[in-house]
Formats: structure tokens, sequence, C-alpha cells
């Protein structure tokens, strides 16, 4: 089963973290985006149609009320706010849990474990794999689609981007944990600690279990070995 899909939408930078800290480690719960700004998120919002949005209620320019109202319809509201008068409200947009602050990890397991229930019970708004991933770089958004990625090196708090036809990597802050959740896993495989390829894109593999690919050679450690030899085993022609 795939992993539902999330966005994180507050005005504050630290509930943010606390938020994607929680994403982090919840199986099967993959972060497409956070913004602080709401104008900002709403064009992202109905371009990635997330099937989770984590939304603060006070916020400027426009409130969580008033973006709520404009959500996808495959989308569905976990307000997180300081106020629980605002509560009663919530239930006026269809919401489907809401969060109070200081937000504990039990409570927000809660509310995404309420979403798996649902999504298992309506196959129509199970979670669909996109074919663009957003990549934030210098400070604004990159629409990026999946099959034009070759390969993905993670150095440090960093992850490079190596596109088709682009002469220069696209930089952003991530780990390569969340970006290995996602990517489909069908198209992308990690074989390195350091790398996620595009399997589709592999030119070969020599006899030292190297894999060349774009402009890279990527030795392919021990540890990783045996996962992408049974993935050669389904994709190989060999004389029986």
């Amino acid at each position: 089963m795939r992993p539902m899909t999330c966005i994180i939408v507050d005005d504050e930078p630290l509930a943010v973290r606390l938020l994607e800290s929680y994403v982090d480690k919840t199986p099967d719960l993959q972060l497409m985006a956070s913004f602080t700004d709401s104008i900002t998120a709403i064009n992202a919002i109905k371009a990635q149609k997330p099937n989770l949005l984590f939304l603060d209620i006070q916020m400027p320019n426009i409130d969580g009320m008033e973006l709520a109202h404009s959500l996808p319809e495959e989308t569905r509201v976990v307000f997180t706010t300081a106020f629980k008068e605002y509560a009663f409200e919530s239930y006026e947009v269809n919401a489907l849990d809401f969060l109070l602050k200081p937000i504990r990890y039990n409570k927000f397991l809660t509310a995404v474990e309420k979403a798996r229930k649902l999504y298992q019970q309506d196959p129509v708004a199970k979670p669909q794999q996109p074919n663009t991933i957003f990549i934030r770089i210098d400070g604004e958004w990159r629409n990026v689609p999946i099959d034009q990625i070759t390969y993905i090196n993670g150095m440090k708090d960093y992850v490079l981007f190596y596109l088709d036809n682009e002469p220069k990597a696209l930089i952003t802050h991530l780990t390569m944990k969340a970006v290995e959740d996602m990517l489909p896993k069908d198209r992308f495989l990690r074989i390195h600690r350091s790398y996620i390829i595009a399997v589709d894109k592999i030119q070969k593999v020599d006899r030292n279990d190297c894999v060349y690919i774009g402009r890279e050679i990527i030795h392919i450690p021990d540890g990783y070995l045996q996962t992408f030899r049974q993935f050669l085993e389904t994709r190989s022609i060999e004389k029986k």
C-alpha cells in the first residue's frame, strides 16, 4: 500500500518543525511540502492534492478556515491550533480531527489513524502517486517531473537531484529517507547510503557491482547488494 501524503501549513516555524518530526517517524506517511504562508500554500495544495492537510487556523492573510473551504475533494484537513474555541467551527468544513497545541505525538498519531481507516474503507480516496514533486530551491518551489530524475545524491543535510538535460544538480535541504519515501518504489531504488537511482536510467552494471548512470559510476556496498541483485533478477533475461 502506498503511503498517505500530507502537507503542513502553519505560520509558526517551530510548529512546522514539530509536525515535520512527527511525520518523519510515522510509518506510511509522506510529507510533500511545508508552508508558513497560507497564500503560497494554496497553489501547491491544489496541484499536489495531498491526502492530509495539517492546517493552523489563526494565520495572516488567509486563515485556516478560509483555506479549508477551497481544498481539493480528496484532501482531508486536520486543524492545529492553540485556541480550543475554534473546535466547533472545524465541523463546518468536515475536518477529520482537531489538534490543540502543544500537540503531542499520540494525538497526532490518532488523527493519522483516522485518516488511514478512512482511505482503507473508500477505495476511490486511496492515495495516488503524483507525477511531479515540489523541491524547494533557494526559497522557491520548483515543480519537477518524476520521470526527469536520473539519480539523487545525499550529502550531509542536503540532497542533490540530477535531472535529464540539466547541467547542474538541484540542491535542497532534505533527508535521503524523506526522498526515498516520496518517490515511487517501482521506479527508484536506493543502492547506497548516499544514492537513489531511477532504475530505468541505468546504462550498465559491471562485474565489480558498479552502476553506470548519467555521468556517475556508483559502487554498490554489501549492505545494498542483495536487494539490487534481486531487482536485476526481475528485469534480466538469462540463458538457463
